[in-house]
């Protein structure tokens, strides 16, 4: 797939930019440059390639991430943080209403 200049001023005004001819033109040869890459990845057979969960592990073999344990390390403290609010109830703040 590739693009034409009518498709990236076309673009652009869709996003609402003011795109120059040359501007335009530098845009036009990213995108395709873009889209072939993009075409490229897709022509490669990965076909009983595992997906990796770590990029690293690709280069560094048996890579295992050491992971802290999932606790609590840190006390309630709403209470302390609500206090110095203007407003608070139920545990939310308050705040003056400003859309009609």
């Amino acid at each position: 797939m590739s693009l034409t200049l009518a498709d990236v001023k076309r673009i652009a005004n869709l996003a609402q930019l003011d795109m120059s001819e040359e501007h335009a033109e530098t845009a036009l040869a990213e995108l395709n440059g873009i889209f072939a890459l993009a075409e490229q990845m897709q022509a490669i057979d990965t076909t009983g390639v595992e997906p990796l969960s770590q990029p690293l592990s690709a280069v560094l073999g048996g890579l295992s991430l050491r992971l802290r344990e999932d606790v609590v390390t840190e006390s309630d403290r709403r209470e302390a943080y609500q206090k110095p609010a203007p407003a608070s109830q139920d545990g939310l703040y308050l705040v003056p209403k400003v859309i009609e």
